[in-house]
């Protein structure tokens, strides 16, 4: 509905526009109006006001009333029904020869008295909070790290790949494979990564999934003495563990993975040793501008990155008309953040240094 001030001033604007010569049809028509409308909001030359609200309307024949609204509502919060959805409700009370009111005014009346949802004892269903968000700087500040199977030799048999990445330089600086998910043996890899990165001084978050092996009591207690902060996914949401879905993904997608499965543990330990050799030292990563994971790591991408803009910038100079705007971005790759949120206040936002 259109208020009374509203309609006074589109009858103003269009007399203004008739009156300097334009057609009143047209006039109506930018303002999303019918000339018919026009005139009648102008009858009598006033305009009239919207008379729709005022006008009385009857009560529904069919209504329920307040008695019997409030007999709904005592049987639904009776002891015998307590607990259960209309429904369920209205079948049972036909079984004993009653009827109150339809099933749809049932979850009418239960809904205008705030009751329709979470009956009986159950609790409403708790959304759970997103991860905390940290900020990769340098290496060894963020790491990720879950498991997978590798499939055996027969259908059903499976080996268990642990692999741990750092997020900053998508390094795999952790991995082995064993017969079984273990918190020991998860807490094992763990020691040998830290001190293999040489990171037992500084602080480190690491970030996994909800799984037992991820939880264990031995993980968490071998995380503590090497003063590591612990980050968890929410429960069945795999897109808060980005960085080892993904390199999961490229590790299974290789052209040499064997889809028949791996014959013996040993086979499968070869063949991550080759795709971690691989994926560290001869792999152009995306991310961080094409250079290796291992490059990175170690600080010396910078190097490359200055070498190929230097060659774009000649090659610029040589033939300017083939280029049409800036040459290829080569600077390095900046930050990386773990489960970033476009919106979210300071104290949830971690720098991981």
């Amino acid at each position: 509905m259109i208020s009374t001030s509203d309609r006074e001033t589109a009858v103003v604007l269009i007399d203004k526009a008739v009156t300097a010569g334009a057609c009143r049809i047209k006039a109506c028509a930018e303002l999303e109006l019918s000339e018919r409308t026009f005139r009648r909001w102008t009858k009598d030359g006033q305009v009239h006001a919207d008379q729709r609200p005022l006008v009385p309307r009857p009560e529904p024949a069919n209504k329920l009333s307040e008695a019997e609204r409030a007999t709904v509502l005592d049987t639904c919060n009776s002891e015998e029904f307590g607990s259960l959805p209309p429904s369920q409700i209205v079948p049972k009370l036909a079984d004993q020869g009653r009827y109150l009111a339809s099933e749809s005014s049932f979850y009418r009346i239960l809904r205008a008295d705030g009751q329709q949802h979470h009956r009986g004892r159950a609790k409403p269903p708790a959304r759970s909070k997103p991860p905390a968000s940290y900020k990769a700087c340098a290496p060894c500040e963020v790491w990720t790290w879950d498991i997978t199977w590798m499939p055996g030799p027969v259908v059903g048999m499976f080996f268990y790949l642990y692999l741990i990445v750092d997020i900053f330089s998508r390094k795999i600086v952790g991995w082995e494979v064993h017969e079984r998910e273990s918190a020991d043996l998860a807490a094992t890899l763990i020691r040998q990564a830290v001190l293999a990165e040489g990171g037992i001084t500084r602080p480190l978050v690491l970030h996994a999934d909800n799984g037992s092996p991820m939880k264990g009591a031995t993980m968490k207690t071998t995380m503590e003495k090497l003063g590591i902060t612990a980050s968890y996914s929410r429960p069945r949401v795999s897109n808060d563990n980005p960085f080892s879905e993904a390199l999961f993904r490229t590790c299974k997608y290789r052209p040499d993975w064997p889809t028949k499965g791996f014959a013996t543990k040993a086979d499968a330990q070869a063949w991550v040793k080759s795709f971690a050799n691989w994926y560290n030292g001869v792999h152009l990563h995306s991310a961080i501008r094409f250079v290796t994971p291992d490059a990175r790591h170690a600080g010396l991408d910078r190097a490359t990155l200055a070498s190929r803009a230097i060659l774009y910038a000649n090659a610029r100079a040589q033939n300017p008309e083939r280029w049409s705007g800036k040459t290829r971005n080569w600077q390095p790759a900046g930050p990386v953040w773990l489960n970033p949120e476009t919106e979210i206040s300071a104290p949830e936002i971690r720098d991981a240094a």
